[in-house]
């Protein structure tokens, strides 16, 4: 499925004459990047494996601590990587082959579960297919990894349902079956009742709009929500399947998204969970599936592969530190969820890793290996439109995500998609505006960021964050206008949304360059006594003074801060906090403002504006 699009100002022939030169110099073609500097890092931890096996620290971290349940297989995919990509001239080839198989025996027994399981079948798969695999692994560890390399563990049957797993599980149980398939292993009926049941899921849960709920249909909607399709279109690919019309219209949808989202920096989502490089790497690898599936034209092919070599230039010189020899997620002011934390420091690097060289192996294959990005990546970038509105959901409850271009460039995106369980407290998912470098959330912690917080008399603390509803933008000359309404606050202290009805909301945005104002009416069913509001903001902004309800920063992107309807503005430092700590570093600036003890009997309004350079 291709789409005719008109590239106005510079014509399609010459951006695609400009990719295919050699001079068009943005630091080399992504696969120069690739082999000099990602796949020597995981050549070097290669290395440090098969000298130090079970003992291997990174960054003062055991990295055989019981904790990562996916380790085994990912050091196979990462290691197989090393053994395909590696000359068979080179001396130190037979070395690595040895080494895999002395690792492979070395790890067959450890806990290895779901992505882990995936991982080490596929990798067991690329070595065959390039007849490696008897070299590679002795045949009883291959026998034993036939056994424990097996979805059967986390579906339930003959009902073929996860077990107490998020919705994006059934593509990894589809993709071990058909690997399974594929090294003769079992027959087609489990992988062929696998893909029903995800396509069948994968419908029911993402509605008319095609992205997938990160739930069982409850309304939360992240990053995933839109890889998750390219993570199917990859497995198709890797497993030699056809992609079939309505898997190609999905992926499409999340094309959609992604392409006003491209930058010429390379970064990706900056909201959600389990974000920093992979926010990126969920671009990487949706937009490898469609160039790989001709869902792209052929200049947003071309712009595709310049953002991949942005990305990856963004991954070498930003996430790896070289002073951790490591990928950076957790140190120098930067925070993950917890589900990504330190301990699983070598499955992080060696699963980010493989996405980057399996999308370049896609892009080499496509015919880009050694061309560098195109010389119009610029001038497409600023065609893109300023606002694009993406819709997840709508019924009794809205759900979607508003992405801004400002006139330099700068991406924002303003998510309210946050109905599902487990989430809908933490600031990564509140509907703010995020930015990279202005406002960002962090991971698994719940301060108001942007928000009203309202803590009642009976102590039941309330926010505006889950029940959209009537979402509505309206464009006029440089400037939208976002409106929606809530019933209902999200009461907080349970691990899903409960709706309280003693309050209702009515939210506006302003957006526009270099300005941003919300602005909330709140009025309550009766009156209503509250212990406190409050309303905050953490800022990678320095050098602030107050006066009042405004702060003005003397040093960074955001340059005023100011808010109407409370009581009381303060300002603090907060370097070296952890509570302040983003995906990309240390927040400088925390901002709170607050009225005490307010009796609510008629509306009150509470509205923000952020200035930023």
């Amino acid at each position: 499925m291709t789409r005719q699009h008109t590239v106005c100002g510079t014509t399609a022939l010459a951006l695609l004459l400009g990719s295919a030169s050699l001079h068009a110099q943005r630091g080399g073609s992504l696969n120069q990047m690739v082999q000099r500097s990602v796949i020597p890092q995981v050549t070097q931890l290669f290395d440090q494996l098969i000298r130090e096996q079970r003992d291997i620290t990174i960054d003062g971290t055991p990295a055989f601590n019981g904790k990562d349940k996916f380790l085994p297989g990912k050091i196979a995919i990462g290691l197989s990587h090393v053994l395909v990509h590696t000359p068979r001239t080179d001396p130190k080839f037979a070395a690595y082959l040895a080494g895999f198989r002395q690792l492979a025996d070395l790890t067959v027994d450890d806990d290895n579960e779901t992505w882990g399981i995936y991982y080490y079948v596929s990798a067991l798969n690329s070595l065959r297919k390039a007849q490696l695999l008897s070299q590679a692994v002795s045949p009883a560890t291959l026998a034993k990894l036939q056994r424990k390399l097996d979805w059967r563990g986390f579906v339930a049957q003959p009902e073929f349902t996860l077990i107490n797993l998020p919705t994006n599980y059934y593509g990894v149980a589809f993709s071990i079956a058909r690997l399974r398939y594929l090294m003769g292993w079992e027959d087609k009926s489990g992988s062929e009742a696998l893909l029903k049941k995800m396509v069948t899921h994968y419908q029911t849960y993402s509605g008319r709009f095609g992205f997938s709920d990160e739930t069982d249909g409850e309304g939360r909607f992240d990053r995933y929500s839109i890889l998750l399709i390219g993570e199917i279109c990859q497995r198709f690919i890797e497993t030699g399947m056809s992609v079939t019309p309505q898997l190609r219209h999905w992926l499409r949808n999340s094309v959609d998204v992604l392409l006003p989202r491209l930058n010429a920096s390379g970064q990706g989502f900056e909201f959600g969970r389990s974000i920093g490089p992979y926010g990126e790497t969920a671009y990487l690898e949706v937009l490898a599936a469609a160039a790989t599936l001709d869902v792209l034209t052929p200049t947003e092919k071309t712009m595709a592969y310049a953002f991949a070599t942005s990305a990856t230039d963004r991954y070498v010189k930003f996430w790896y530190d070289s002073s951790m020899q490591s990928v950076n997620l957790w140190e120098r002011g930067r925070r993950t969820d917890a589900y990504r934390a330190k301990y699983r420091i070598l499955g992080e690097n060696l699963s980010l890793t493989h996405q980057i060289i399996y999308t370049n192996d896609e892009w080499n294959r496509l015919g880009f290996e050694n061309r560098a990005p195109s010389r119009g990546f610029d001038a497409w970038l600023a065609q893109r439109p300023r606002f694009t509105t993406t819709w997840f959901a709508r019924g009794e409850y809205d759900r979607a995500l508003l992405t801004f271009r400002d006139t330099r460039g700068r991406i924002f995106s303003l998510p309210m998609v946050n109905g599902g369980a487990s989430q809908h407290d933490n600031s990564p998912y509140f509907p703010i505006p995020y930015s990279h470098d202005v406002v960002q959330g962090v991971a698994d912690v719940s301060f108001p960021q942007l928000i009203p917080q309202f803590t009642l008399a009976d102590s039941s603390v309330l926010i505006p964050a889950a029940w959209f509803r009537d979402i509505a933008t309206v464009r006029r000359g440089k400037r939208m206008t976002v409106t929606y309404g809530q019933r209902e606050m999200d009461r907080l202290g349970s691990k899903a949304p409960i709706k309280d009805p003693r309050l209702s909301v009515r939210t506006t945005y302003a957006i526009n360059d270099g300005v941003i104002t919300r602005t909330d009416v709140f009025t309550p069913m009766a009156s209503l006594a509250m212990k406190e509001i409050r309303l905050e903001f953490a800022s990678f902004s320095d050098s602030a003074e107050s006066t009042g309800q405004t702060v003005r920063f003397a040093s960074g992107v955001v340059s005023e801060f100011a808010v109407t309807g409370l009581d009381r503005c303060t300002v603090e430092r907060v370097d070296g906090r952890e509570a302040f700590r983003a995906p990309t570093g240390q927040m400088k600036s925390h901002v709170v403002c607050v009225s005490d003890r307010v009796v609510m009997d008629k509306p009150l309004t509470v509205s923000w504006t952020l200035r930023y350079r």
